[in-house]
């Protein structure tokens, strides 16, 4: 059974992205590992500064049995990204052409510079924004489109979630959104945790995206390419 791991900031990312993972692809395996301290380093030093630890959770995400990984958080995702690269997995009797990294935005980033030139992103936390603006102009530049984006840090918005509101969380993140409309043709929730606000937003006539049901339809689509075969 081919198997994806998840490196987390928070624990309440866990059951979410298990949920995601077992009702769309119940032949799928999953394997969790969580470091709150990642983030609070990250925001007081810089993504960069957790490159070390970030590179030892994908080994031990690996050693655990993972193809695949994803890294939820958007603060460190590109760190991710960038340490870890391209891994070949090798197991007795099959070889994987997998062990790729990547950050939970990055399908969704891609939605977004499909969607038209003007993208609000919102985010509950300030160090997310600038690494979501790069991954989205990385994106554009990719498929030769020009945006403009809009960056929004929600007020409130994390210490609703610190403190475990998840409901005024994701109503903050809604109200934010709504204020902001006209200025988009696509709002980026640029942090995972916000999921919950899509549906409340699905009224809003202009595309609301949000990376964890992007980023599994996104591994699944990894493993389809890239297991190589049975064994011999």
């Amino acid at each position: 059974m081919a198997t994806i791991g998840f490196l987390h900031t928070a624990e309440v990312h866990v059951a979410t992205f298990d949920h995601l993972v077992h009702s769309r692809l119940p032949g799928l395996g999953t394997v969790h590992a969580v470091e709150d301290g990642l983030l609070v380093r990250a925001r007081a030093d810089g993504p960069d500064s957790v490159a070390t630890e970030v590179l030892r959770h994908v080994h031990a995400l690996h050693g655990a049995g993972a193809d695949i990984i994803c890294c939820t958080c958007s603060t460190i995702g590109g760190v991710a990204e960038r340490v870890a690269g391209h891994l070949t997995v090798l197991r007795v009797g099959t070889v994987f052409r997998v062990g790729t990294v990547f950050r939970v935005d990055r399908p969704m980033a891609r939605c977004a510079v499909r969607s038209g030139p003007r993208i609000l992103v919102l985010a509950a936390l300030e160090s997310t924004l600038e690494p979501t603006r790069a991954l989205i102009e990385e994106e554009a530049a990719t498929r030769g489109t020009i945006v403009r984006i809009g960056m929004v840090t929600v007020p409130d918005a994390w210490r609703h979630f610190e403190r475990g509101d998840l409901a005024a969380y994701t109503e903050a993140v809604a109200a934010t959104a709504r204020a902001r409309r006209d200025e988009a043709d696509a709002v980026v929730l640029a942090q995972a945790s916000m999921a919950g606000s899509e549906s409340l937003l699905a009224d809003l006539g202009i595309p609301v995206l949000s990376s964890p049901r992007l980023a599994i339809a996104h591994a699944a689509d990894l493993l389809g390419e890239n297991l190589l075969g049975e064994s011999d």
